[in-house]
């Protein structure tokens, strides 16, 4: 993959971040990244005008001057490697736990990216070290607290620049941990010693944020085509109706995803046995499903427009140099806000809200089906011999304990601040925090619709002799290869909910139900 040309998109970050590293056989084979011959140029151009500015006698911040709170401090040059160099071991400060290997391989192409843009005054060699280090499998240690978004994620990335320079821990590619000069040293890769300006330009992005932003973007894409394909085996198990989700009454109300949920939903729910077993009005004596039922299509499909809004985001971002200072097209070099992470912050928080939303619409679907009075016919928490099994009980409170932690989760972090570096950096975005949180938010979303997935198969077997769509029958089947799903006695859930989660975020749960449907929205 050759950076530097044009944005990358969120489908190559994610690739990127979740490819393998060097020698292993999964996730797709390793991939590498190169920089393009034009680039190189540009960083060269750039480079020269930053080593123009280290002997003029006007203060030029990070070039000479301190930084943050200390940026009218001047920095005689003889002192300005050791600045760098301080400053990059001061911001390693992270905490907690270590983050996982695709954040951090993430927000690494990110920071190569915009220092191929030749905005930031970077040096060739210390560019190639960051390309090597990133082809080589190393992924620094990276801690679980320490960026406030603004200016940037200062501490993750430090972390990075620090393995760059030798020093800290990494991890090698098969997931040993390393001294960075050790593991720099096996790949052959000598470490950097940072010039002026290369330390800010190395930690001042919102790399890690925009990262996992792109991240959870390809999972909630994938995620709510699974919520459509259980709010409809859930209608269907629990002997609703597909009329209201008719094309001409989504297109009433022109909310793009919306229509693309109900046409999911209708897709699943053609030429169903139980479905036609109450068509027929006179028989059936329901006037309208609840709103869990009902308004599926209204809540995924607003998730659906949420998750382009925050797309449009991600794009602007992608296309982004952010730096401070940094090298503008006319060569001046410039003190800026644009690492302020308020943009990307946003829409991280606006997405863990969707998810909360949409787990906890499909938490209620599952509830419906264990109650016998409202389940249609069923029995109590569709044990097999209720009072002596209790059937999926405690699966429905697995999902209810997830949905309720989802909401904590889905309380802004944008909307704090806490003032740092002496009041220098008075109000900050807090994005990381955002980012951090709504992985947690996808993780337990995957699990809550998997919980109804499975409640949906075994309500749908109970309806024999009446028979599924065929739809259903193949998501049925999908997960009858890694779970069970057919009505009987209690068993082990734990292991069934597990091995079905894998199926669902693997893909194996969509593409069964494509290879009947043709592709879904």
């Amino acid at each position: 993959m050759t950076l530097g040309n044009e944005p990358l998109t969120i489908e190559q970050v994610v690739h990127i971040a979740r490819s393998a590293p060097p020698g292993t056989d999964y996730l797709g084979g390793p991939v590498r990244v190169e920089v393009s011959e034009a680039a190189w140029g540009r960083v060269r151009h750039t480079r020269g005008v930053i080593d123009a500015l280290a002997d003029d006698s006007v203060a030029h911040y990070g070039i000479s001057t301190g930084f943050g709170a200390l940026a009218n401090t001047s920095i005689p040059p003889e002192k300005r490697t050791q600045l760098q160099r301080s400053l990059i071991r001061s911001h390693a400060a992270g905490s907690g736990a270590e983050v996982e290997r695709e954040v951090v391989r993430a927000l690494m192409l990110l920071r190569i990216q915009t220092l191929a843009t030749g905005r930031t005054g970077i040096r060739e060699e210390t560019l190639r070290a960051y390309v090597a280090m990133l082809n080589a499998g190393i992924t620094p240690v990276v801690r679980e607290y320490g960026s406030l978004g603004c200016s940037g994620d200062l501490a993750p990335l430090s972390h990075c620049a620090l393995a760059l320079m030798g020093e800290g821990w990494v991890r090698d590619a098969s997931g040993e941990l390393l001294a960075a000069g050790d593991a720099l040293a096996t790949a052959g890769i000598t470490p950097v010693e940072l010039r002026e300006k290369e330390g800010l330009a190395l930690i001042n992005g919102t790399d890690g944020m925009l990262g996992m932003l792109c991240m959870a973007i390809t999972d909630l894409r994938a995620l709510v085509t699974i919520a459509d394909l259980a709010a409809a085996m859930s209608v269907e198990g629990l002997l609703g109706t597909d009329d209201v989700f008719a094309a001409d009454l989504h297109a009433l109300r022109p909310q793009p995803g919306q229509a693309l949920s109900a046409a999911n939903m209708r897709k699943v729910l053609a030429v169903s046995g139980i479905r036609d077993s109450h068509r027929d009005p006179e028989a059936c004596t329901r006037v309208q499903d609840a709103y869990s039922l009902r308004c599926a299509p209204q809540v995924a499909g607003a998730v659906r427009d949420t998750l382009d809004h925050a797309a449009r985001v991600a794009g602007w971002e992608l296309a982004s140099a952010v730096d401070n200072p940094v090298v503008t097209l006319d060569d001046r070099v410039e003190s800026n806000g644009n690492f302020h992470g308020a943009p990307v912050a946003y829409v991280l928080d606006f997405l863990a809200i969707a998810a909360a939303d949409l787990a906890s619409m499909s938490e209620r679907r599952t509830d419906r089906f264990l109650d016998k009075a409202r389940n249609h016919g069923l029995n109590a928490f569709l044990a097999d011999d209720p009072g002596v099994d209790s059937g999926l009980m405690i699966a429905q409170y697995t999902a209810a304990g997830m949905v309720s932690e989802m909401k904590r989760l889905a309380v802004p972090a944008s909307v704090d601040s806490i003032p740092s570096s002496a009041m220098q950096e008075d109000h900050v975005s807090m994005g990381w925090g955002a980012a951090r949180k709504l992985r947690r938010s996808v993780d337990a979303l995957t699990q809550v619709l998997t919980i109804e997935l499975l409640t949906a198969a075994r309500g749908i077997q109970l309806r024999a002799p009446l028979t599924p769509s065929p739809v259903s029958a193949a998501i049925i089947a999908a997960l009858d290869e890694v779970s069970r799903t057919a009505p009987g006695p209690d068993r082990f859930l734990a292991d069934d909910i597990a091995a079905a989660v894998y199926a669902v975020a693997d893909g194996s749960v969509r593409h069964a139900a494509e290879s009947v449907a043709g592709p879904l929205n």
